[in-house]
């Protein structure tokens, strides 16, 4: 800016007009720049479902995890075919762009180049009349390419901010996502008074819950009424979508209730400062990340305060099952697990879990344990050991167990059966198969597979 004042003060001595009408003409050429950077950012907004699509399926086409059934369905063309399609489709509308924006801006350009050699023609001619001097020739012509260039360059970075302001509202219409929107909610009497009964470390109630997930008109939870002691050991059971898992996200703060209020240690979920909330659990998924590190890594990132306390990351193993690891492979707790990089190596299935346990277990001062059908893919000889730890482990503490094997859950308390988002049996392995109810039901008939 300061440079374009200056040539504009040395162009006035000429003739003031000569200098706005080169401005002017270089403004067309960005105001082009402009209309098809928003044409652009339109057309990416527009199809960002299909570039998702298209990521999926470059996903599914090339990772390990689908190659064994891509080639045994022989998917592999079908897939591949979808793919083909999309991505053509997305290069004529990239090249149609790409087109239009070349001619116009192309032909828009050419004005404020037109105009620059005009000048030029314009004070040569006036050199040779002699009406100025070589030297303010010289002088003239290299004000008239320096003010339309420097010019130019600040139009070019006001369309370079509003280009990247566009894409930048996507981020802050993100950040400004009324996700949480239950917060702005006045929070239910009961989460301001309390009782000492309500307040004991380690309790946890669902008062009439209520959870729809987002764009869904069926609710996943309703009038959910839980109440669980400081140390009690509770099991749920229910069918696929019974909402479960639902239930383990609102009790650590992942997800808000849509209705109602979650309570731990008395108070709302929502009131709770959600890093000291997530603390209070030691929580162990079905769907575990199997993070590409070493195995002192993969094990301590359950707690990060004793990420580089070896003794606590080899307890937690033992506790999780994959203290055979360190002893078998190379590297021992140092070993670099998967296969994406150099000198890593993978394990099966139910190594990755008993990893993924160990790490559920550096967490050993949670006061609230949550096993989320942790022993899926692992062995019936396994699988007792690492329930036989965490009986073990969750003496004094609140425990959550999710598993659709009843002989595991026999552990428990009290068993919980989930049926479409309500709580329809309460009690003990005893009591519910004195009823001749769903959990008798689902009992026996997994019983069948043993007789």
């Amino acid at each position: 800016s300061i440079s374009l004042v200056g040539f504009l003060l040395v162009l006035a001595n000429f003739h003031a007009w000569v200098a706005v009408f080169l401005l002017l003409m270089t403004v067309p050429a960005t105001l082009g720049e402009v209309r098809f950077s928003k044409a652009t950012f339109r057309l990416r907004n527009w199809r960002s479902p299909e570039s998702r699509a298209l990521t999926y399926l470059e996903y599914v086409l090339a990772n390990d995890e689908h190659a064994k059934e891509v080639r045994l369905l022989g998917l592999a063309d079908f897939f591949l075919e979808r793919y083909r399609t999309t991505s053509e489709q997305f290069h004529r509308e990239d090249a149609r762009l790409a087109w239009s924006k070349a001619w116009v801006t192309t032909a828009l350009s050419t004005l404020s180049l037109l105009a620059l050699y005009g000048t030029y023609g314009a004070v040569a001619w006036l050199t040779a009349a002699g009406t100025l001097t070589v030297g303010e020739m010289t002088l003239y012509v290299l004000a008239f390419r320096q003010s339309q260039s420097a010019f130019q360059s600040l139009l070019g970075s006001v369309s370079a901010l509003y280009e990247h302001n566009l894409y930048m509202s996507n981020l802050f219409a993100y950040l400004d996502a009324d996700v949480r929107a239950n917060m702005e909610q006045p929070l239910p009497a009961w989460t301001i008074e309390v009782s000492n009964e309500q307040t004991v470390p380690g309790s946890i109630s669902f008062r009439d819950v209520g959870f729809k997930y987002r764009g869904k008109d069926e609710w996943a939870l309703r009038h959910l009424n839980l109440e669980i002691e400081s140390g009690q050991k509770i099991a749920l059971v229910g069918k696929n979508g019974a909402g479960k898992t639902t239930i383990v996200k609102l009790l650590t703060g992942l997800y808000v209730p849509s209705e109602g209020a979650v309570l731990v240690d008395g108070i709302d979920t929502r009131a709770w400062d959600q890093a000291a909330l997530r603390e209070k659990f030691g929580v162990a998924f079905q769907d575990f990340n199997q993070y590409q590190l070493s195995l002192r890594e993969n094990v301590g990132l359950g707690d990060l305060r004793y990420l580089d306390s070896e003794p606590h990351v080899i307890h937690a193993a033992e506790l999780g099952g994959a203290d055979d690891l360190i002893s078998k492979l190379p590297g021992g707790l140092d070993a670099s697990l998967g296969h994406i990089f150099r000198g890593g190596v993978e394990l099966s299935g139910g190594q990755w879990q008993k990893v993924a346990l160990s790490r559920a277990f550096m967490k050993d001062d949670a006061r609230i344990l949550v096993l989320d059908e942790p022993t899926a893919a692992l062995d019936a000889e396994a699988e007792h050991a690492v329930f036989e730890r965490f009986r073990a482990l969750a003496q004094g503490h609140t425990a959550l167990l999710i598993s659709h094997r009843f002989a595991t859950v026999r552990m428990a308390d009290r068993i919980l059966v989930l049926e479409g988002g309500k709580v329809t049996e309460d009690g003990s392995h005893e009591a519910l198969l004195a009823t001749p109810k769903t959990y008798a039901k689902l009992f026996a008939l997994q019983a069948e597979g043993y007789a």
